[in-house]
Formats: structure tokens, sequence, C-alpha cells
């Protein structure tokens, strides 16, 4: 586990996610006080594609008409 202070982070911080991208335990800490612990950023592992509900959904053509007036000035 590595540990450095606010200051060390703000001054090499590509360093130290270079480390922890090595699996690297990280702490941060803050007059000698650990406050925090960098982990890695998980996906969710979907990706999204375009155009998948394609021919599922449809839309008839008022839906591109302007919106009443009432409801416009109800957005703001």
């Amino acid at each position: 586990m590595a540990t450095f202070s606010i200051h060390q982070t703000k001054a090499h911080l590509s360093r130290i996610l270079k480390l922890q991208d090595a699996d690297e335990k990280i702490v941060i800490a803050r007059y000698g006080k650990l406050v925090a612990r960098l982990i890695p950023y998980e996906t969710s592992g979907t990706n999204r594609k375009s155009g998948t509900l394609k021919g599922v959904i449809r839309f008839d053509e008022s839906f591109f008409n302007d919106l009443p007036e009432d409801e416009l000035s109800a957005w703001g």
C-alpha cells in the first residue's frame, strides 16, 4: 500500500495513476491521517449501440408537431 499526501498527489497524479494501474493500493493522507483510497473505475461492461430499437419504436407524425403554447410556457 502506497500512501501519498495531498500535496504529493496533486504534484504527481500521473505517476500515482500508473501505480494504481499496476494494481498498487493507493491511499491519500491529510496531515498524516488517511482520508481517501484510490480505486479503479469499473465500467458496466455494456456498450450502447446506436439504432438497436430501430423498427421497434414508432412515432406518429404528431410527435414532431410544435407543443401547445400553455405547455411551452410551463417549461419556462
